[in-house]
């Protein structure tokens, strides 16, 4: 399984990451919206670099290994991959948005600039991958430092290990995404001086406080926690179907009756 690992450490907050991302997918220049949450990340920014005066941190979908916007996708227009990416297909899509309100980070946003907006979000270049037009994402590939690197899961948590034992007074001894929600596809460390607010800064849907990479504090994989509702929403389609047809049923036999009773009344006359 592939995965992507992100050395805050190595970040100089130069965003070729994020223009790799905008040329390879044909991302139009962002156009931020009032309600757009201040994290870099929309339609058209698929990856974004949030900083303050000392770190730089790269946000993007976290390609979950359970993913939770795919269990709440009633319509499957979101699929794990066997690379490891969660995957898109806007054919199927409802924009119901059921995604952005299951994803523990955040991610997913909504295109308001169509006519009939969808779901948008990294894809970790997966077209291009399969088809074998590129070998990596574009965006670990344009990084000219190596801080974000492409590989599989398994291999970069050794290196990241290796890094964290080699060094151990500059990175803090834990590995982002590692067990969190089940584990991720994009994975974080960083050293001792960055500070864990500053590192969670934004969007946590666990805590109240918010958090710059929505780092909830759990590790059981969300599809465990949403089984129940997500289980109900066939049925409440049905339901609401069902009770819609009978509303339809009534009022046109009202209508029908109402016609030949005043049929019946012109009749009389």
């Amino acid at each position: 399984m592939k995965a992507i690992l992100t050395d805050v450490t190595k970040c100089i907050g130069c965003s070729e990451c994020v223009s790799a991302c905008k040329v390879i997918n044909h991302l139009p220049p962002d156009k931020p919206r009032e309600w757009q949450k201040n994290d870099g990340l929309s339609a058209r920014n698929w990856t974004s670099v949030l900083n303050n005066d000392k770190f730089n941190v790269r946000k993007q979908c976290r390609h979950c290994i359970e993913p939770a916007c795919v269990t709440a996708c009633p319509v499957g227009a979101l699929n794990k991959s066997g690379i490891g990416a969660v995957v898109y297909d806007s054919n199927k899509c409802l924009g119901c948005r059921y995604c952005m309100m299951a994803c523990p980070y955040g991610i997913p946003r909504y295109d308001w600039e169509l006519a009939v907006p969808y779901i948008r979000k990294c894809i970790l270049c997966y077209d291009n991958l399969k088809s074998g037009k590129i070998t990596q994402p574009a965006c670990t590939k344009g990084c000219p430092t190596g801080a974000t690197i492409y590989g599989e899961r398994n291999d970069l948590l050794n290196i990241a290990r290796l890094r964290i034992k080699q060094e151990p007074d500059k990175y803090l001894d834990l590995i982002y995404g590692e067990k969190e929600v089940g584990g991720t596809n994009v994975l974080y460390i960083t050293s001792k001086d960055c500070s864990l607010d500053f590192l969670f800064y934004y969007n946590n849907r666990i805590e109240k406080d918010v958090k710059l990479l929505g780092q909830p504090d759990f590790n059981e994989p969300y599809p465990q926690l949403s089984k129940f509702a997500m289980n109900s929403v066939p049925i409440a389609f049905v339901g609401m179907g069902a009770v819609m047809t009978g509303i339809y049923w009534v009022i046109n036999r009202r209508k029908k009756i109402e016609k030949e009773n005043k049929g019946i009344e012109d009749g009389e006359d």
